[in-house]
């Protein structure tokens, strides 16, 4: 384990993960509400990650670090936004 500071809430902790234990909680149910937007809704009207944050209230600090997840590269691709 290393000694690393929070992506999102800045906190220093010792984890393998990128956030914090509390941040965890709160990523997993973003990057939840985020799939589940995708899913649910027309995305190519999509044009920018301000008007997707806007959409799903969630931060785009956090959805821009969601992108660059493996996870989320082909939701990424299909919104044409990385």
């Amino acid at each position: 384990m290393e000694f690393k500071k929070c992506e999102r809430c800045g906190c220093f902790f010792t984890s393998n993960d990128n956030v914090c234990y509390n941040c965890l909680t709160k990523d997993k149910f973003e990057m939840s509400k985020f799939k589940n937007f995708v899913e649910e809704n027309n995305i190519s009207n999509i044009t920018s990650l301000n008007d997707l944050s806007i959409q799903t209230g969630i931060s785009s600090k956090n959805l821009n670090r969601f992108l660059g997840y493996d996870d989320f590269n082909e939701l990424a691709n299909q919104i044409n936004l990385k």
